[in-house]
């Protein structure tokens, strides 16, 4: 938990109440989450304008983190879709999932762990895949089309890029050199080495751009969109500007600009679901921390190295 916004320092390991379950929640025992940017960028209160969301001088959310895989401890008596003892993994908007129970609703973003699966395997499933499915579905992108995938190694972008080729689309993904055969393996059909080129100096035109990582801008990518292609970004962009772009370039014919918000219901946890049970798409994961050595993992994810996902071990496995 964090009592003050900060530097990873501010998070320390402390005794809370239990969490009371509601007529309609879910109380589970947490076996595993993840240290992820929105709980680095909630945790120091940065940009500046979320604490209009979260506390203006200090954190109302305490407890971060907001993926979680492990086991039903308890449920409310209206709930009907859960028993305890389920296994189950999921994603909770409301943040708590660095603690060993979390609260969730019923109808929240929770679904069993598929059969044979373990939760380190979907512990880090659902937050940034849920803004790559959110991209994805909003820009209406289909089998055929061709898609740019910067920063294809992050949370978001390795499973943008699995998500994006199990549509059927043709994924060119950008990476360091160390990873080009990862995002091979995650079904790219082309991989562009950061390190060798600057991608946006190439010769291929896409449907749609897709900036996972934030590092790159509208500016520089438009030359490598076709006339009525999408530039894709979860990030506010230099100066913000992604904010208001979407606005000006709506009001064109030409290529575009989508900061589309999060999609969080039932269909995407289903469709993660069945995505991950078939094995079309696997969490991509860098390494895992003890719950008790969380301030390491926040250290860690802020170096912007980070492949994939960072796991916390909270209940270790028996």
């Amino acid at each position: 938990m964090h009592a003050r916004y900060g530097a990873p320092e501010v998070v320390h390991v402390a005794e809370v109440g239990v969490p009371v379950v509601g007529a309609r929640d879910v109380r589970v025992a947490v076996h595993a989450t993840t240290v992820n940017r929105t709980d680095c960028g909630f945790r120091a209160g940065k940009p500046f304008f979320v604490r209009a969301f979260t506390g203006p001088l200090r954190p109302r959310a305490r407890i971060l983190g907001n993926e979680f895989a492990g086991v039903v401890e308890s449920v409310g008596e209206a709930v009907t879709r859960f028993s305890v003892g389920d296994r189950v993994f999921g994603y909770s908007g409301r943040f708590g999932a660095h603690a060993e129970l979390l609260l969730v609703p019923e109808e929240g973003l929770i679904a069993p762990v598929p059969a044979g699966l373990s939760f380190r395997d979907v512990a880090a499933g659902t937050e940034g895949a849920h803004y790559a499915l959110s991209v994805i579905w909003k820009a209406g992108i289909r089998g055929g089309q061709d898609v740019l995938v910067n920063g294809a190694t992050g949370g978001i972008g390795s499973a943008a890029v699995q998500l994006l080729a199990d549509l059927g689309a043709r994924v060119s993904g950008v990476c360091g050199a160390e990873y080009v055969d990862l995002v091979s393996g995650l079904g790219a059909d082309r991989v562009i080495d950061r390190d060798a080129v600057d991608f946006t100096h190439d010769e291929h035109r896409y449907d749609a751009v897709f900036d996972a990582v934030g590092k790159s801008s509208f500016g520089r990518c438009r030359r490598l969109l076709k006339p009525r292609g999408l530039y894709l970004t979860t990030d506010l962009g230099p100066w913000s500007q992604n904010v208001v772009l979407p606005v000006v370039t709506r009001l064109g014919r030409g290529r575009r600009v989508l900061l589309p918000l999060p999609i969080e219901n039932r269909e995407v946890i289903e469709y993660l679901h069945d995505r991950i049970a078939s094995g079309r798409f696997r969490p991509v994961v860098d390494r895992d921390y003890p719950l008790e050595h969380i301030v390491d993992a926040y250290r860690y994810v802020e170096t912007g190295q980070k492949v994939g996902n960072v796991l916390i071990t909270v209940v270790p496995a028996n």
